[in-house]
């Protein structure tokens, strides 16, 4: 037997699914989300999203890769060091340019910018969206193939702290959709 993970309701407009979101928000449920075919304006502010972390995720990569950018060019053209690699260890001073200037290093740290900033915002929405998470109860339902295409569907999870089976269910057809069905895991 299976196990029951949920409710899931059909709508059929984003204004019915917006709508559906708000209500759901301010009736204080926590684990639910929706699935839309495509980007629906407003939605996430009915559904009380806050923003997302992962600008602060690329601005750490980016600053990141800035600093190792300057600091590798400052390294292997104004270092002294004898690392074993160069026989002496002495200073190269090619066409009577300066050991160190930023502008020398700006293509170098403007590359490692973009790099690290890239992997940084792969790494933080990998994190913050617990990926990769290769099943979710609501591909299970029959018609969820539809939510790509032009049906809206909203899941209230039965892990939320307000969830009752029949009080959620009664509060989901006060919503008017079009369907309504239990998940199963």
């Amino acid at each position: 037997m299976a196990k029951k993970c949920g409710l899931i309701a059909k709508f059929d407009s984003p204004a019915d699914i917006m709508n559906a979101a708000r209500k759901v928000r301010e009736a204080g449920f926590k684990q639910w989300d929706v699935v839309t075919p495509f980007p629906v304006h407003g939605l996430d502010p009915a559904m009380g999203l806050k923003r997302s972390l992962v600008p602060r995720f690329t601005i750490i990569g980016g600053i990141t890769g800035i600093t190792t950018g300057m600091l590798m060019i400052a390294f292997t053209g104004a270092s002294d060091l004898d690392l074993g690699i160069l026989s002496e260890g002495y200073k190269l001073i090619v066409g009577g340019k300066p050991f160190f200037s930023p502008h020398f290093a700006f293509p170098v740290a403007y590359e490692l910018t973009i790099l690290f900033s890239a992997f940084a915002s792969i790494i933080g929405m990998f994190i913050l969206n617990k990926l990769p998470m290769h099943y979710h109860p609501v591909l299970k339902y029959d018609d969820i193939a539809q939510g790509t295409d032009d049906k809206f569907f909203l899941c209230i999870e039965k892990d939320d702290p307000q969830f009752d089976l029949e009080k959620t269910r009664a509060f989901i057809q006060g919503l008017k959709p079009t369907d309504i069905s239990e998940l199963e895991d």
